[in-house]
């Protein structure tokens, strides 16, 4: 059985987790001590349950863990209807497409602003990392701005969430354990403090609007509203960020696909962030526990127990796409599920859509002849899988 914290297999899940689908079943890990779902209709499936349920174990000792457990349990993500019907009803009053498309002036206006920046930067050094000079900045500037956090606070936002992220891989170690503590109290107190103001002092921005939103006589409480920020910030960047450089790096490592790129970026962009998305996932494994004994392509998970959907694998499943292990960037259709599915369907999958649609082939036609200029640096995490570092020169 593979190992999620084998340096090879995170380096190239890809063949593991074949062997997995060849299974042709969900299969039990003994080191997880939960049931995996490789295949697409099962973790399809795993995502769709009603009898499965995104359910929150609080971590301890509490006095260590108090702010990091009430961010989670408070949180759209880790909870289950009928709370999470309520959360999800508040919250797209204030979060929806409409408020989304809006802020495609702000994006391109953004993205134009960051390309001239690293115009500059190419002109000094000769090359930039896409990932610090561009994927990173653009989704948290939008979701800072989004949020109304101060300009000069911005740079508090990305260690914040990836100290946080960390928490959701297969093994993290003490220090991490630590700086997730830290950072979701110090995130915790920056937003209630943000959210206190904008009670006396009401703005455009989005904490105003959730502060503000009710329905049925409904209303967002202190907690809620804080962990619906804290997941905002993480949602609406970690996808982009990890999606954009996967993808680019896949991209440019095949002559032909990153030919498409830089000939036709804006006529393929719609297919291209999609197979950015499938070709190597930005997030891997999703839990969720057996609320009554529920059978999934063939095998029982008894109530209690865990299944994770693995979606980066579902998405190389040959049953559904052909030439799976193929990057195809004008695939069409492309069903996958690297955003989840059913009721889980990534919060913030519409934006991280949006700012790839813009930044993606504005970033071709400013550079049309860009290529790797060393060999990237990759994170060395599977859940959530990315880059470090991408340096590409034009």
């Amino acid at each position: 059985m593979i190992s999620f914290t084998d340096p090879e297999f995170v380096a190239d899940p890809y063949p593991g987790l074949a062997e997995l689908r060849a299974a042709g079943r969900p299969v039990w890990h003994d080191e997880l001590g939960i049931f995996l779902a490789p295949g697409y209709d099962d973790a399809n499936q795993v995502l769709r349950a009603r009898t499965l349920g995104r359910i929150f174990s609080p971590k301890s000792p509490e006095a260590e863990w108090h702010d990091f457990n009430w961010l989670h349990a408070d949180s759209i993500l880790d909870s289950e209807p009928p709370k999470h019907t309520r959360l999800k009803s508040l919250i797209a009053k204030a979060f929806n497409r409409t408020k989304i498309e809006g802020l495609r002036p702000q994006v391109e206006a953004l993205t134009s602003r960051l390309l001239d920046d690293i115009e500059n930067t190419i002109a000094t050094t000769g090359r930039f990392d896409v990932i610090a000079d561009y994927a990173e900045p653009l989704p948290v500037k939008v979701i800072a701005a989004l949020l109304g956090f101060p300009d000069e606070d911005e740079h508090l936002l990305r260690p914040w969430s990836q100290a946080i992220v960390k928490m959701y891989e297969v093994s993290p170690t003490e220090a991490e354990q630590q700086e997730a503590q830290r950072a979701s109290t110090e995130f915790a107190d920056y937003v209630r403090g943000l959210m206190e103001q904008r009670k006396r002092e009401p703005g455009t921005d989005l904490i105003s609007d959730l502060a503000a939103v009710e329905e049925g006589g409904e209303k967002l409480n202190v907690q809620e509203l804080i962990a619906t920020c804290v997941l905002l910030l993480n949602a609406g960047h970690e996808a982009s960020v990890n999606g954009f450089g996967n993808g680019i790096v896949a991209a440019l490592q095949r002559d032909e696909q990153a030919e498409l790129l830089r000939s036709r970026p804006r006529e393929i962009s719609a297919t291209a962030l999609e197979e950015f998305l499938r070709f190597d996932a930005p997030l891997h494994l999703f839990e969720r526990t057996a609320t009554a004994d529920t059978v999934i392509g063939g095998v029982t998970i008894p109530e209690g127990h865990k299944i994770a959907a693995l979606l980066g694998s579902a998405n190389r499943d040959s049953a559904i796409f052909a030439d799976a292990d193929t990057m195809d960037l004008t695939r069409d259709p492309n069903p996958h599920i690297g955003f989840g599915a059913g009721i889980h369907f990534c919060l913030g999958a519409p934006l991280a859509r949006l700012e790839m649609g813009v930044s993606l082939p504005a970033l071709f036609e400013r550079f049309p002849t860009l290529q790797l200029d060393a060999k990237p640096e990759r994170r060395p995490t599977f859940v959530l899988r990315g880059y470090e570092a991408v340096y590409l020169r034009a």
